[in-house]
């Protein structure tokens, strides 16, 4: 694209003056007056023509493969065309989970670096920046050449879970020092660790009797938690999900709530896979091992996105049914509203629990509390405290029946629903359920 710049306009402007002072003085040769509009024209055209065209451009876009909501990166742009140009500009298209500090472009430096701009994480996912605009005039400034450059750079935008990652630390020191070990403890688990001695006090089923007849005195069987249970986490971020609890959506705080029992299940030496569904399952990582997962982890759940769409429980749940070969620890981060809305994944969940262990995390509605609990000071008070009122209870009903299949339920503020996850898991493993 080529247009003219502010300096040709006003070029233009500044010759019709003179124009029409000679049109005015001496009609006979008026035609006079157009010789300024002739030779800008002139000069316009051998300003277009000076400029290199779109195959010499030579353009790259670089940025930080990720970060944390919240925190700053810097995008580089480096663009040239083989020769000295005037006043090379640039400016980048991007997506709304990322926000520009100063602008999202400016001039490039002549002496041919780059063109720093600072954006702002401000939404979980992946950011892309999709479009490039370049522009520069031609030696005389008067007609600006312009580009639009498709471009392809990601950059994943991930949960800030370094205070969560600290607290869940503490959870699992907190955890060990009562215990006195960290993962091995003398009678619970089912894994042989090692022989002992018995001692009073211990239970009979620890006494090996055939070791203890070949040795001719009692010994006993210690045994530690395993270590490598499946732990399965399934995040609902359909339409519900997708709205927001104290300014930030349910799905990221299920996130957030995710990636600490992940890290904590990593460290424990357990195995830990990712899921995601709406309308249809989304995201589906296979299940690793070890605490430098952690980070693949984190990638794959900013793939998880927000959507507009209803939940559909019987298809992403039998789907994660028919993927699972092993007893696992199904972790369903959801919402509902009342049991005719959650009637399919009641039915659904009812098959779940026959052969995994599953544990349904769920946040208080604070909304509704207040509104059930709020004194009322006109009639609609009163009818919205009454709806208010119905609905909970409703929601208590559907929880009532996720535990009558067998099912797990947590129903936790939205602040503490990462630690009180972690709480429960960490219980779970020392009751030998998984």
């Amino acid at each position: 694209m080529i247009y003219p710049s502010g300096r040709a306009v006003w070029a233009a402007a500044a010759g019709a003056i003179p124009a029409f002072l000679i049109a005015l003085a001496l009609p006979h040769v008026w035609y006079l007056g157009l010789l300024w509009i002739c030779l800008l024209l002139a000069f316009l055209a051998v300003d277009a023509a000076a400029g290199r065209g779109r195959a010499s451009l030579d353009a790259t876009l670089t940025a930080p493969p990720q970060v944390g909501v919240g925190g700053r990166f810097t995008l580089h742009i480096a663009a040239g065309l083989g020769v000295k140009l005037r006043r090379l500009q640039a400016r980048v298209g991007h997506d709304q989970r990322v926000e520009p500090i100063a602008g999202t472009g400016g001039a490039l430096p002549a002496s041919g670096g780059t063109l720093d701009l600072e954006f702002e994480a401000i939404r979980r996912g992946i950011a892309s920046f999709d479009r490039l605009w370049l522009r520069w005039q031609g030696p005389f400034g008067l007609v600006w050449n312009q580009v639009i450059l498709p471009v392809d750079r990601k950059v994943v935008v991930l949960p800030n879970v370094n205070s969560a990652r600290d607290e869940a630390i503490t959870l699992l020191q907190r955890s060990a020092l009562a215990d006195g070990h960290a993962q091995k403890r003398a009678g619970q688990g089912r894994e042989f660790e090692s022989l002992k001695d018995y001692q009073p006090g211990m239970g009979r089923r620890m006494i090996d009797w055939k070791r203890s007849a070949r040795h001719g005195k009692l010994l006993a069987r210690e045994f530690r938690i395993e270590e490598n249970n499946n732990i399965v986490l399934a995040i609902d971020s359909g339409r519900l999900m997708c709205e927001p609890v104290d300014g930030v959506p349910k799905v990221d705080r299920a996130v957030t709530a995710a990636l600490l029992s992940a890290f904590i299940a990593l460290k424990s030496g357990d195995l830990v896979s990712l899921f995601s569904f709406d309308a249809r399952p989304r995201v589906s990582s296979g299940a690793v091992r070890g605490s430098p997962s952690f980070t693949m982890i984190q990638k794959r759940a900013a793939e998880i996105d927000y959507s507009t769409e209803e939940t559909n429980f019987t298809l992403a749940l039998t789907t994660l049914s028919a993927k699972l070969d092993r007893r696992s620890l199904v972790i369903v981060f959801t919402d509902f509203v009342d049991p005719i809305s959650a009637e399919l994944m009641l039915r659904t969940v009812g098959r779940l629990t026959e052969r995994h262990l599953v544990l349904f995390m769920l946040m208080r509605d604070v909304e509704l509390e207040t509104l059930a609990d709020m004194a009322p000071a006109s009639p609609e008070d009163v009818a919205r405290s009454v709806t208010a009122g119905d609905l909970l209870k409703q929601r208590q009903v559907v929880i009532g029946r996720l535990r009558l299949l067998g099912a797990h339920v947590i129903e936790a503020d939205h602040q503490r629903l990462g630690p009180a996850l972690v709480e429960r898991y960490i219980q779970l493993k020392e009751e030998n359920l998984l």
